[in-house]
């Protein structure tokens, strides 16, 4: 179990492919999205934060810090800020709450570097391809986070990081990786998921 880094799922809003449903509660294989993660976090991290904005979402995970944005209708980045401002530790392992695959081998790999190398968030990185929603995050960028969300129009996380001391995690171009990151981003991405875990 790690202490000194949270976990923190991005649980999100409604989202208008999927007819205004939450993301993190869509059913894959018997279980919500965010069931599953919370399955895997919970074996690494003693504190999980779930980041949203409609709580009564989520009143079943009450055993966790349940936490909304401060900075409204921003994106990720006001989720990873909100976080950053409730965690009991130096560090936040963020996810994005609609990944439904996560694997703890790659959790840990991250985990590992990160108290290996000397920056502000580490993301990792297939080829060409960065995932800054599997990313960790060190809580003292929330000052640089306030700052740009007060004064920019495009709150993408992959501009902020330009900011911060960012650094990357290669990882190996397979299968297996690229399956841990997928994102559930339509109703095709589905049934990808389930031909991944052989229920079609």
């Amino acid at each position: 179990m790690v202490d000194r880094i949270s976990g923190v799922i991005l649980a999100g809003g409604a989202n208008r492919r999927f007819n205004g449903r939450i993301k993190s509660n869509i059913v894959v294989d018997g279980k919500s999205i965010i069931e599953r993660m919370i399955d895997v976090l919970k074996d690494i991290f003693h504190e999980i934060i779930i980041v949203t904005n409609t709580p009564e979402e989520f009143k079943k995970y009450s055993d966790f810090k349940i936490i909304g944005d401060q900075f409204l209708k921003v994106g990720p980045l006001g989720g990873i800020h909100a976080a950053c401002r409730s965690s009991s530790n130096e560090a936040l392992f963020v996810l994005a709450g609609d990944m439904p695959l996560i694997d703890k081998r790659f959790i840990v790999m991250q985990i590992d570097y990160y108290s290996s190398v000397k920056c502000d968030i580490l993301i990792p990185q297939i080829n060409q391809y960065i995932e800054p929603l599997h990313a960790i995050y060190n809580i003292s960028i929330v000052k640089t986070i306030e700052e740009y969300l007060s004064k920019n129009h495009d709150y993408a996380v992959r501009k902020f990081i330009n900011l911060v001391n960012a650094k990357y995690l290669h990882f190996e171009d397979s299968e297996e990786t690229r399956n841990a990151f997928i994102n559930i981003n339509s109703p095709s991405d589905i049934l990808k998921v389930n031909k991944i875990l052989g229920i079609l």
